[in-house]
């Protein structure tokens, strides 16, 4: 039998954890890895905290991933509904209007093409290693590193010109800022895009080497191709940069770990990956009544999936709240799974493969410059987990 509905979405982090997820979503994992769940609108859909569950529901295309048919499951917001996906935002696409965006990025991204840009992830990571050690301890490696190397690395792929990088950073510290309001965000978003429509025409005119010329050959229209990029320019940049700072937090937080990083970086990511999982939440809903785990979800009802959970199973990972870079953690949900798999993953790895090991080999004694608990995080009801800011000192020698 069915016990009562969640009152509400678990966000609270255990005091002095904050790289763990909420205590009741483990608890719910172990007893209710399908839970009901009430919504702050009231309507009651669905939790799934499981990793074979989470896996389950992201697979199967009888779950939509259209905004508008989803009710939203972060409490204290006051959404109500969410709008239908802008223009290029292939995350809150179903087929065949997915398929279309995927099929022609897919060639844009591959494992191959990104692994052609370690030599300049490496060379960007060096320039600003170069520029901490000469402004000297202490900094705040968000500003210093972690957020300027994915910034980058994505302007470079899209063609994004150099001397337009701080316009396109405010535009991201708008929309990531967690005090900024709603509308604030919005207008951040509206004016990024605004920026990319100029910038497309620009490449229709003068095309260079880079990911929005080669897309003026496709059958994007102008507003499509403007679409497409601003949402590759959120996405390329916000994850990887809060991957980047977490993960380092995570790191000084165990430094008996950091050999193991230097000793193969590529599976240390893995495991920085599974155990942050800093796109915690996702959210989808029912086209058609769907039988899982011996329940019914009914057509139109939402269903929340804890990646963080998912990710924490004990019955997918051992010992799963322990951090372990010589962990094998092949099958983390880290980057979804499914059609909707982030499509920038390979991207994000080249930069962490690079950026991680580089970090402590130039700054062997990094270390925090504030306590641990004064470090600020983001907020529970933001999409993206991370720290705002990320104090680091060092020896100087």
């Amino acid at each position: 039998m069915m016990k009562d509905p969640l009152a509400e979405l678990p966000l609270t982090r255990p005091a002095g954890c904050p790289f763990d997820p909420p205590t009741d979503l483990a608890r719910l994992s172990s007893q209710r890895p399908l839970a009901r769940l009430t919504y702050p609108d009231g309507h009651v859909g669905w939790l799934v905290t499981s990793h074979e569950l989470a896996r389950a529901v992201l697979a199967d295309r009888r779950f939509s991933s259209r905004y508008e048919l989803a009710h939203y499951p972060i409490p204290g917001l006051g959404i109500d509904e969410l709008p239908p996906a802008p223009v290029g935002d292939m995350t809150g696409m179903d087929p065949p209007e997915h398929t279309r965006y995927r099929r022609l990025l897919t060639s844009k991204f591959t494992v191959r093409r990104m692994r052609q840009l370690t030599e300049r992830a490496e060379q960007v990571t060096t320039e600003h290693l170069d520029e901490m050690r000469r402004q000297g301890p202490p900094v705040d490696l968000v500003e210093a590193f972690a957020h300027p190397v994915p910034a980058v690395m994505i302007c470079e792929l899209l063609g994004v010109p150099y001397a337009d990088r701080e316009t396109f950073r405010g535009y991201m510290a708008t929309m990531s800022n967690p005090d900024s309001t709603p509308h604030e965000q919005f207008t951040g978003y509206s004016a990024l895009q605004s920026y990319v429509e100029e910038l497309v025409q620009a490449k229709r005119t003068r095309p260079t080497d880079d990911v929005l010329s080669d897309l003026t050959t496709s059958d994007l229209t102008d507003e499509e191709l403007a679409g497409v990029g601003t949402f590759l320019l959120a996405a390329g940049l916000d994850t990887t940069a809060n991957m980047l700072a977490l993960g380092t937090f995570a790191l000084l937080r165990n430094p008996a770990q950091i050999a193991a990083l230097q000793a193969d970086p590529a599976a240390a990511v893995e495991e920085l990956l599974r155990y942050l999982s800093i796109a915690h939440t996702g959210i989808r809903a029912a086209l058609e009544d769907v039988e899982l785990a011996g329940h019914q979800i009914k057509a139109g009802e939402s269903i929340t999936i804890s990646i963080q959970s998912a990710n924490r199973d004990p019955a997918r990972f051992a010992n799963p709240d322990t951090l372990d870079l010589h962990r094998k953690a092949t099958g983390h949900l880290a980057f979804g799974h499914g059609i909707h798999q982030c499509l920038g993953q390979q991207l994000a790895r080249v930069e962490m493969n690079v950026a991680y090991p580089a970090l402590f080999t130039r700054f062997p004694t990094l270390r925090l410059s504030a306590p641990p608990e004064d470090v600020p995080l983001r907020a529970p009801h933001q999409g993206i987990y991370g720290a705002q800011h990320l104090p680091v000192t060092w020896e100087v020698a």
